[in-house]
């Protein structure tokens, strides 16, 4: 534990303790949490709507108030490592499975997995 430190005084629960700001405004609401869950085919319970309602608000808020830090004359840092990626050529291969994945798909149009449209 660090001596001083916030974060970690007392015996206050791990989300206590790095609960900064109380600042939820709902940017997403429990209806576009349901429309979200309904287009990834996720079911979710009223309480999770609710709970992912409140996340991802905090989520949006949050990068609302990184929006309104200065960044004037800021680089931008891509790497910082000196890392590289470590590619390949992209070569099409033939697979020996195509007709065991097609025979799983569940609606198949010309030999292609075929979904139900996302955008209205």
């Amino acid at each position: 534990m660090i001596k001083n430190c916030p974060a970690t005084a007392g015996s206050r629960s791990r989300r206590e303790k790095f609960k900064i700001v109380n600042f939820l405004f709902m940017s997403i609401s429990v209806e576009e949490v349901k429309k979200i869950a309904r287009l990834a085919r996720i079911e979710l319970t009223p309480e999770e709507e609710k709970r992912h309602a409140e996340t991802i608000s905090a989520v949006l808020d949050y990068m609302k108030i990184l929006n309104e830090v200065g960044t004037t004359g800021v680089e931008p840092t891509f790497q910082v490592t000196g890392l590289q990626d470590v590619t390949r050529i992209d070569e099409a291969k033939d697979s020996q499975i195509v007709e065991e994945l097609i025979a799983q798909m569940p609606k198949v149009k010309e030999r292609e997995l075929e979904v139900p449209g996302v955008f209205e």
